[in-house]
């Protein structure tokens, strides 16, 4: 199935080597296409490991084995499979990964346990033990490659590469933090979303890594919806070298450590922003800021709530300013709400206030604005101090075009 580039797309970053991070990748067909499928990473002795997980409880062996992993705090390897989700095939689906694993760990002499498995792709088949043996030969003998072919190789319905890089002053050293990440169906995380990586050359404590990658993703991967629906396979997994020579960082009374957080927050906030850009059939990006509401996570639920609308976002697609599918929205998101003090805008035009439309309200230059392609939408109401930003696309031919065929 050939799918035409995002019209969001955006350029793949220039991201430097992260010392203690070599990215290899290789053939193991689990489809029928002509190009590489399988990832490596091989991390360096004493790195680190914190993850997020999907919430969804028919979840693949991959996340329940993370889930375990993550625990025990350390990591020498990466796996990851595109083509096969290797979700709800049972004992199969573990042996799988039991073996990838095992595998991996011989040829570093490491813990089975310091290897992480992610698998994307179709749910329900099994990954062919077969292909899953050669796929991981092939690539710990393969030579290194770049962060665009790693970001390349772990996509499915991606249209583009996507990544990021950061950076932060931790004492006298700075430490970078690259990040890649595919997504772009099947996205209403509820922890993180789909499959995203990060590495960074900091020596982090997990418990902090583990602490501050939650709070990134609470208003990142957990503020981004595409089509309302969390996958069985979605997970964020930090990794931290210690190449970089710091201080390790082990609480936040520790120098650099709210530096680091920030630069993990805005690694996070671009990658999330990415996948959304590349949601299925998209042609509109969409933030939506909720505020004057009864608590944060109050704004939160309303927001996701809009955007995660059909009616919403075929209007939107449409470049239809029809603000009351909007109000529709907030009204059935079971959060407080006062529909007579609820004011809603397009961009920075106000088209409705205290549950009425503005008496002055001109549709021109808010229909102007629905004809870009980046779409500003804000919901004020009225009742406290709550606020949250939430990120979607719109809802086009496409979307269904490309999931029909999902399979062929």
């Amino acid at each position: 199935m050939d799918i035409a580039p995002s019209p969001l797309a955006q350029p793949f970053p220039a991201i430097p080597p992260v010392a203690g991070v070599t990215l290899r990748i290789a053939r193991a067909r689990y489809k029928q296409w002509d190009r590489c499928d399988l990832t490596y990473v091989e991390l360096a002795p004493g790195t680190t490991v914190a993850g997020v997980f999907t919430r969804n409880v028919c979840c693949s062996t991959e996340v329940e084995m993370g889930r375990e992993q993550v625990l025990l705090g350390s990591a020498r390897a990466l796996v990851v499979n595109a083509g096969n989700s290797n979700a709800f095939t049972g004992f199969r689906g573990r042996e799988a990964v039991e073996q990838i694993m095992a595998q991996v760990a011989q040829h570093l002499e490491c813990k089975p346990s310091d290897v992480f498995v992610s698998s994307t792709g179709v749910i329900g088949v099994p990954l062919p033990l077969d292909k899953a043996e050669a796929g991981v030969a092939a690539a710990l003998n393969a030579v290194p490659c770049s962060w665009e072919d790693a970001a390349n190789t772990i996509g499915t319905t991606d249209t583009f590469a996507k990544g990021a890089v950061a950076t932060a002053v931790i004492g006298d050293r700075t430490v970078t933090l690259a990040g890649i990440i595919k997504g772009s169906g099947m996205i209403a995380p509820d922890m993180a979303t789909m499959l995203g990586y990060i590495f960074t050359d900091a020596a982090v404590d997990p418990a902090f890594l583990q602490s501050a990658l939650s709070a990134a993703s609470d208003t990142s991967f957990n503020c981004i919806t595409v089509d309302s629906d969390t996958s069985t396979s979605d997970t964020v997994l930090a990794f931290a070298t210690g190449e970089a020579g710091n201080m390790p960082i082990a609480s936040f009374d520790d120098t650099g450590a709210d530096a680091f957080a920030a630069a993990l927050f805005d690694i996070c906030r671009q990658l999330s922003h990415l996948v959304v850009r590349d949601g299925e059939g998209a042609q509109k990006f969409i933030e939506i800021e909720v505020t004057g509401a009864d608590s944060d996570e109050s704004a939160r639920r309303i927001g996701l709530a809009i955007a995660n609308s059909p009616l919403v976002k075929t209007a939107i697609a449409g470049e239809d300013a029809n603000w009351g599918r909007v109000v529709m929205a907030v009204g059935k998101a079971g959060e407080p709400a006062d529909r007579d003090k609820l004011a809603i805008r397009f961009a920075d035009k106000w088209v409705a206030q205290a549950g009425l439309a503005v008496d002055s309200y001109d549709e021109a230059p808010v229909a102007e604005h629905l004809k870009g392609q980046d779409i500003s939408v804000g919901v004020d109401l009225g009742l406290g101090d709550g606020k949250a930003k939430v990120w979607t696309c719109d809802l086009t031919h496409g979307y269904i075009s490309i999931n029909a065929d999902y399979r062929s």
